[in-house]
């Protein structure tokens, strides 16, 4: 088994102490030799100046190669692609592309009236820039607002069309999730590929709570075995263990690469990826 690529998403901080706490997870993480990092957009782009700054700073300071969230959400088209040609003028060519969620407590995503009016829209439109590496969301378990899993599959084929070169998958709790999920792409005709979004799972309660609101199923034998963990207190040695048995039962099918949700919490990810043998290998420069 070879020692998987390895990729890291971080949130940009709302606060000094979050600051703080970034730039610790970037340093602890940063010596793993990352593909690339991302850097999310808040529900309702609510983070939408937040993220340029964290995507501007991390591309300066860090030497790793940061991918910017560029959502669809209340801005019009003008105003990403202004935010785009931002990222672009400070030197980031890689954006993940994405229709974004809601803002808090609406029904649903309504396009800005001069806005995108979906994610195909921003792909097709950034593509056309011929400015950036393009990836995508993807769902392994059927969207809360798709049909089915064929319309899930159909979707995502459409956006690597529009000009998208890679997915990265929402999370998921157990490998048959993702490899049915890739061998319905595969045979669709998907041939751009398809990382695996990996959450270690930091806080079972809040990882939980996460779960339901995407749509990602929690299996019996999870919920059981944090349950007993919890009376024992074990839980970080059950989330290690869980996390690196998942990525490696994917390993074992043939997946090279694994992309990590790290809540800006490096250490559980940290420690995964060295039981998976991914060890530092650079040391952070620059970095103030």
């Amino acid at each position: 088994m070879t020692t998987p690529q390895v990729s890291f998403e971080f949130f940009p901080p709302q606060s000094l102490e979050a600051s703080f706490r970034l730039w610790d997870t970037v340093q602890t993480l940063a010596p793993l030799d990352p593909r690339f990092v991302s850097v999310t957009y808040g529900a309702g782009g609510t983070t939408r100046d937040l993220t340029r700054e964290a995507v501007a700073t991390l591309h300066k300071s860090s030497g790793l190669n940061v991918a910017a969230h560029l959502t669809c959400v209340d801005a019009s088209k003008a105003e990403t692609l202004q935010i785009a040609e931002d990222f672009a003028q400070a030197g980031v060519s890689e954006i993940v592309a994405l229709r974004g969620d809601p803002p808090k407590g609406s029904a649903g995503f309504t396009p800005h009236p001069k806005g995108f009016a979906n994610s195909l829209e921003l792909i097709s439109a950034l593509a056309d820039t011929g400015k950036f590496t393009i990836r995508v969301g993807a769902y392994p378990e059927v969207h809360p607002e798709a049909t089915d899993m064929a319309a899930n599959v159909d979707w995502l084929k459409r956006k690597i069309e529009a000009g998208a070169s890679e997915a990265i998958t929402q999370f998921f709790f157990e490998a048959e999730t993702f490899l049915r999920f890739r061998d319905a792409c595969a045979a669709a005709g998907i041939t751009a590929p398809i990382l695996p979004g990996i959450l270690p799972i930091e806080n079972w309660k809040g990882v939980r709570n996460f779960a339901a609101r995407c749509g990602t199923s929690v299996p019996n034998w999870l919920i059981n075995a944090f349950e007993k963990a919890e009376r024992d207190g074990r839980e970080d040695l059950l989330a290690t263990a869980v996390c690196t048995e998942l990525c490696s039962d994917l390993m074992d099918e043939g997946v090279d690469a694994l992309h990590f949700y790290t809540l800006n919490r490096p250490e559980l990810t940290r420690d995964v990826c060295h039981a998976l043998g991914v060890t530092p290998s650079v040391r952070l420069q620059n970095v103030a």
